[in-house]
């Protein structure tokens, strides 16, 4: 199952750092910008809420765009030539996009940094499948929590280390992040194994290519189901970074520092989540109880947020949607073990596909609804200013019907050569 050596326990450990780290990057490279993006926005705006809600969407669905072409094409690279050479070129995209962004002399140019930002960024697909390939199908809920735990302390540190460099220069979390990104590199290129060996490995064609050929696993009900939960979920997540800054900036008179610490200060929760407590959850009351428990706790805090009256009452949301943590390690383990092992690169190309087409929707859809339900003259003092948050955790409640379904169907592993979709 694991191309990598048994009894070679520390390089095996080094390489699962590599890969949370490399995960941690990629959330890195979108939350880092987050608390100085909306004032940049809404300055070329010149002061117009309105305006810069529109523009702030269409600038988050550029970078989803990228997500959505790549990630596929990501993985399916992995399934034939392997994780370790599409992990590091990727990797090594990232320190060059960074530069880029910290050197753009204009908006044109920071877009330009964005898009490729988002194109570097898709190899959450690769480093996904390298997980499923070095852990035991009774293991990878836990160990996929564990990636959540990197991607949270990336969405900890991007917001906090954007608020608190971005009060020193604007450009100065880009060339932190660049250096970052160049050193992930040059430790992956030391400390990683290949984790696919080559028997496994696919024939590539165009078709596999194709960044929508992925969706072919749809057509199968066991991946389809669970599937759908997912792609509810990364919609109703798209309403954090494209309105969740907006609102509060605008309702409540937040400034970047506060808002980064409030967005760390969520990071950590969903850390603490997905590294601590997804494991012995799903030990306890399996995949899919702790699945329905966690979008239930989204579904609250998405609803606090949207309708709190005030900074105490929205901090209160906090705690709350940091346990919808438990919800995407559970559907992503139930995912993994209905195909064989020489797919999954494939797969986590199909849940990286659904995440970037919803990151595609959902800042059009969310900075819309916000746009439209503000008071006269943009006005964000109105009690339906918050409807794209609770219409998030609508969407969170939406998806327990396909979850239910899920409930009392035992998921089997499948062999390690899976019929094509």
């Amino acid at each position: 199952m694991s191309g990598i050596a048994p009894g070679r326990a520390v390089r095996r450990n080094a390489a699962f750092g590599f890969i949370m780290a490399t995960i941690l990057l990629d959330m890195l490279a979108m939350a880092i910008v987050l608390p100085v993006l909306p004032k940049l926005v809404q300055g070329l705006a010149h002061g117009n809420t309105v305006l810069t809600a529109h523009v702030f969407g269409l600038f988050g669905a550029a970078w989803a765009a990228m997500q959505l072409v790549s990630s596929p094409i990501l993985g399916a690279l992995s399934d034939r030539y392997g994780r370790r050479p599409v992990i590091l070129l990727s990797s090594l995209g990232q320190a060059v996009d960074f530069a880029v962004m910290a050197l753009a002399p204009t908006v044109g140019w920071l877009f330009v940094g964005r898009i490729l930002s988002g194109a570097s960024s898709a190899n959450v697909a690769a480093a996904n499948a390298y997980i499923a390939d070095v852990t035991p199908a009774t293991r990878r809920a836990a160990a996929f929590g564990m990636s959540g735990m990197a991607a949270a302390l990336g969405f900890v540190l991007g917001p906090a280390l954007g608020g608190i460099l971005g009060g020193v220069s604007l450009r100065l979390p880009f060339w932190f992040a660049a250096g970052l990104a160049l050193a992930n590199f040059i430790y992956g290129w030391v400390a990683l194994p290949e984790s696919l060996s080559r028997r496994a490995r696919t024939r590539l064609n165009w078709r596999r290519l194709n960044p929508l050929s992925a969706l072919g696993f749809l057509r199968r009900p066991c991946v389809s189901v669970p599937a759908s939960v997912y792609a509810l979920g990364t919609l109703a997540l798209q309403a954090i970074p494209s309105v969740l800054v907006l609102y509060v900036q605008d309702r409540f008179g937040w400034m970047p520092l506060e808002i980064g610490l409030t967005l760390a200060a969520a990071g950590v929760g969903f850390a603490v989540v997905g590294g601590l407590l997804v494991g012995p959850v799903v030990q306890r009351i399996g995949e899919v109880r702790t699945l329905a428990i966690g979008l239930l706790f989204g579904a609250v805090g998405f609803a606090i947020f949207g309708t709190a009256p005030g900074s105490t009452v929205f901090w209160i949301g906090v705690p709350v949607i940091s346990l919808w943590g438990l919800s995407m390690p559970a559907v992503q383990s139930i995912m993994a073990r209905r195909v064989g092992n020489a797919e999954q690169g494939r797969l986590q190309g199909l849940l990286a596909s659904l995440s970037g087409l919803t990151a595609l929707i959902g800042p059009l859809l969310f900075t819309t609804i916000y746009a439209n339900s503000l008071g006269p003259e943009g006005d964000p003092h109105v009690a339906t200013a918050g409807t794209a948050l609770v219409l998030a955790g609508g969407l969170l409640l939406m998806s327990l019907l396909p979850a239910w379904w899920l409930r009392g169907r035992r998921v089997q592993p499948v062999p390690a050569k899976s019929p094509k979709p």
